[in-house]
């Protein structure tokens, strides 16, 4: 709205600003509030300080989008963690996505991945960072592809690709493969600090590689899309995120965020989070 101030209203200045404040407030008021999109994020497990990682994460995807991160963090260290979040029916409910970063590899009771993995059937859309590739470890050998629609695929046919380990850690060399995806539009490429490259043991039609990593003669899908299930649950997955100083950076929540927002459907062809969802951008690396 513009408002013209001329000499002939000085008269009425008094009070007709006030009135004019009255109405933009009640017009401000009148537009709707949208509401923050929910995510779930459940954190801990083996080899990683998940203690501020979750701090880190869930400050820093907040800073960047309109969504509330609620946190499901278990305190035990080693690869039998298991999470209080999932014990209850319909864990999922009122949760617009879910971000996995456990670490749990040891965990591989068939009706507790099942279990988890329900609401990602029914169409809750999911995140998975950096260890979630190598829980809920139900294949026989995980060094070779296991059949997608197997037991032993449970895991892997949610993820849309299959690793079982890494190498030594030294710094990735991260290359996006379409700069046109919603994704990665004006994301850069650049190389991380010593972190941890995840090998691809298969690979899944229904998934997308959207960044290479490199680390020497070595590359690897380590960003990817999946669509999971007879609901084509939308799934965004990274492998990086070993270090809190690779989960802090400005680079790495940048590319979570429009994940997470892709996920729910919230990211435009631009890569611009859709009306009501974006934040000022975020200060920081």
């Amino acid at each position: 709205m513009r408002v013209f101030y001329t000499d002939l209203m000085k008269p009425f200045a008094k009070h007709l600003l006030p009135a004019i404040a009255a109405a933009l407030t009640c017009i401000a008021a009148a537009e709707p509030t949208l509401k923050p999109l929910k995510a779930l994020l459940i954190i801990g497990g083996c080899c990683h300080d998940y203690a501020t990682q979750k701090e880190i994460l869930s400050a820093g995807i907040a800073a960047r989008a309109n969504i509330q991160v609620d946190v499901c963090y278990s305190p035990n260290t080693s690869t039998k963690a298991t999470f209080s979040c999932y014990d209850k029916a319909n864990w999922a409910d009122g949760y617009d996505v879910i971000i996995h970063d456990e670490c749990s590899a040891d965990i591989k009771d068939v009706a507790v991945v099942n279990r988890i993995l329900e609401p990602h059937r029914k169409g809750v859309p999911a995140v998975n960072l950096h260890c979630a590739m190598h829980c809920y470890r139900t294949a026989v050998d995980v060094g070779k592809p296991a059949a997608s629609g197997t037991e032993g695929a449970l895991w892997f046919d949610f993820l849309g690709l299959q690793s079982s380990g890494h190498g030594a850690q030294l710094p990735i060399e991260v290359s996006y493969l379409d700069a046109a995806k919603p994704i990665s539009q004006g994301l850069e490429d650049w190389t991380t600090i010593k972190e941890e490259l995840y090998n691809n043991i298969s690979i899944h039609c229904s998934a997308k590689p959207l960044a290479c990593g490199k680390q020497g003669a070595t590359t690897t899908v380590i960003v990817w899309t999946n669509e999971y299930g007879d609901n084509k649950t939308r799934v965004f997955s990274t492998t990086l995120g070993h270090s809190n100083e690779t989960v802090s950076d400005k680079r790495y929540l940048d590319l979570v965020t429009r994940g997470l927002l892709w996920s729910c459907n919230k990211l435009g062809s631009d890569g611009s989070p859709h009306a009501g969802y974006a934040r000022p951008a975020a200060a920081g690396k």
